[in-house]
């Protein structure tokens, strides 16, 4: 992905120079709300590779589903971010720094590539936010996700 972040530009402006379109905030699929706000600090809930029509990616990483794949999908998860933290702020522009990001891999027991998959989303945010989506990050690998999905990412955004 090319990356605008050296380019002027509000987030959504870098956004349309990507090609993309925030999507609707997916709907939560438990008991929970898709962020919570407390002070200067905005949580947002696990998200996963979800088009805007419903379909989902399923499967697991380093058996069926390649890296290169499973990279993209975690650039939808991120753009899935970005749209709930979109509707929490009503303006991207708000957004001070990207803090964490807690990217989940569902995993062949051998696969050891996490951090590859995740960059899917991390490359994006740097995308979307120049410097101030550079953040602290893990990549881990799970046995299962819900509903079998390739990947599920939460983040941490510190915001004015």
């Amino acid at each position: 992905m090319s990356s605008p972040s050296d380019e002027a530009g509000s987030p959504y402006e870098r956004l349309a120079r990507l090609g993309l379109e925030l999507p609707q905030v997916p709907e939560p699929i438990g008991n929970f709300t898709t962020h919570v706000q407390e002070g200067q600090l905005v949580y947002l809930s696990g998200q996963g590779p979800t088009h805007a029509d419903g379909r989902l990616h399923a499967g697991k990483v380093g058996a069926d589903v390649s890296v290169t794949e499973a990279y993209q999908h975690a650039q939808l998860t991120g753009l899935n971010l970005i749209a709930v933290l979109h509707a929490a702020l009503g303006d991207l522009s708000r957004v001070r720094r990207i803090v964490k990001v807690l990217g989940m891999v569902n995993a062949a027991p051998d696969f050891c590539d996490h951090p590859a998959v995740i960059n899917g989303c991390s490359d994006l945010f740097l995308a979307v936010f120049g410097e101030a989506g550079r953040h602290a990050r893990s990549a881990v690998g799970f046995g299962s996700l819900p509903r079998q999905i390739t990947v599920e990412i939460e983040a941490v955004i510190a915001v004015s």
